[in-house]
């Protein structure tokens, strides 16, 4: 019996060697791979790559401008019509309207709004159908960052507005979600963790849908063929925008809803950190309390996202936050950057979005590279790629070209994916030997091809962000 078990060991220590030996060379081949392949050849490369999961993400920030275009105008079969501003005027606006930005371009309303306007100011809306190809054009290019002169006030003060009700519509967040996941799929991601709200919804006669029923028809859209061929698991986080004056009742609403729809697993605040009003201190009281009543809710909460010194990031960790929402300014706190190396909490990067935000002038400046070659946790998100117009394999081109990423680098970003996600321990271990198993394959099928036969032709999907950035689309 002992010469078995003896017998066993020794296989076991064999095969996980051969493992190591294989990783290892793979390692090397792929440092001679990133020295001689093109931008294009490297871009192909991670698409094709096997990915874990997206731990950062707004559903409503991830949907593509044309995708907004199309679900808006599909609404028609639920009854719904959308209408758009067009025009710049100085009527007086009634009802709602008065806080909806009343001079901003492109703000879509729903019907129920458009009707409680005067005649005056819905002479400058029109229908969504009825916009000509350029009013199209100058609409979808109204809801991506994709100019030198945008920033973050565009971004969280006008894209956001002009998206108006069509964020309020279940329906289309639903075909948005099936979207998402079928084009993350395709990327080779097999998790993702969108903060989904529940809150905030309204039917066609502007009447609010009770989070439950939402949550039922989200359930109804993923259940179809489409969305479940594609084998992604999905857990949701429910968002509250913290610098409300009524936050601490939302922060309370969101824990009940965790509690009570299985598939949200955690909890997150999000919103400007340079509006002091959200400050993370603000929440502790209510947090406490909350978890007097409920257990096992998880918390990933933004922090960090700003470009100055503070001690956002430690006092989210009070909270009772496992994951941080960007951290960037973690680097102007040493002592919570100390206790977070080789920790239990993990920072969600967001690379793409931090220099469009202009948090980082240029990629010099982010200290993702400190944080990973330090050993704090850290993950690769898209945050709300729809409107970079970038995918998941744009995150990792970026993080691979401008920090020079290793493969085992690469390799634990991925397991970092999975590894600190919110799903429960036995889907996620499932996740995690599954993504060992591609990754294996992926190298045995990359590492006999050289430079000198020519680097495999990997025609990956490029869109705004690498073509203006990197010139990714340009014509040879």
């Amino acid at each position: 019996m002992r010469n078995l078990v003896q017998c066993a060991l020794v296989s076991l220590l064999f095969v996980a060697s051969s493992s190591v030996r294989a990783e290892d060379n793979f390692a090397a081949w792929f440092e001679s791979f990133k020295a001689s392949a093109s931008d294009r050849e490297l871009h192909g490369f991670l698409y094709a790559m096997p990915k874990g999961g997206d731990l950062h993400q707004h559903l409503s920030g991830s949907i593509f401008s044309e995708w907004w275009w199309q679900l808006a105008l599909q609404e028609s079969e639920h009854g719904e019509t959308f209408y758009t501003r067009v025009k710049i005027g100085h009527c007086h606006p009634v009802g709602d309207a008065a806080n909806r930005g009343m001079n901003l371009m492109f703000e879509t309303i729903a019907a129920y709004r458009y009707s409680t306007l005067s005649d005056c100011e819905q002479a400058k809306f029109r229908p969504l159908s009825e916009l000509n190809t350029s009013e199209q054009m100058a609409w979808m290019n109204s809801i991506r960052l994709d100019h030198d002169s945008e920033g973050r006030d565009e971004f969280f003060e006008r894209h956001w507005q002009r998206l108006g009700d069509l964020t309020a519509n279940p329906w289309i967040r639903a075909e948005a979600l099936a979207l998402n996941v079928k084009a993350f799929a395709a990327e080779g991601l097999v998790y993702l963790e969108p903060q989904l709200t529940l809150m905030g919804y309204r039917d066609g006669k502007g009447r609010p849908i009770p989070p439950s029923e939402v949550a039922k028809v989200i359930r109804a859209r993923l259940a179809e063929p489409d969305v479940q061929s594609t084998g992604v698991s999905l857990r949701f986080q429910q968002a509250i925008l913290r610098f409300l004056p009524g936050a601490e009742a939302d922060l309370a609403e969101a824990y009940r809803i965790v509690a009570a729809e299985p598939e949200w697993v955690g909890v997150n605040m999000v919103g400007r950190e340079d509006d002091d009003r959200g400050y993370p201190l603000r929440f502790l009281k209510t947090f406490r309390a909350l978890r007097e009543r409920y257990s096992g809710i998880r918390l990933s909460i933004h922090a960090g996202e700003v470009d100055e010194p503070n001690y956002h990031v430690r006092d989210t960790l009070l909270l009772g936050a496992e994951r941080i929402g960007h951290g960037l300014n973690l680097i102007d706190d040493p002592a919570t950057l100390i206790d977070m190396r080789s920790g239990s909490f993990m920072i969600e990067i967001n690379l793409i979005s931090n220099l469009l935000l202009e948090y980082v002038a240029d990629y010099r400046e982010h200290p993702f590279p400190e944080y990973l070659r330090l050993g704090v946790p850290v993950s690769l998100s898209t945050d709300d790629r729809g409107m970079w117009d970038s995918t998941m394999t744009d995150e990792y081109f970026v993080a691979v070209r401008e920090f020079d990423l290793h493969w085992h680098e690469i390799r634990l970003l991925l397991e970092n994916s999975l590894q600190f996600s919110f799903m429960p321990a036995h889907e996620k271990q499932r996740h995690l030997e599954a993504l060992t198993e591609r990754l294996v394959d992926f190298e045995r099928q990359w590492i006999g091809t050289t430079n000198e036969s020519g680097w495999p032709v990997i025609e990956s999907p490029k869109r705004g962000f690498v073509c203006r950035k990197y010139q990714l689309c340009q014509i040879d």
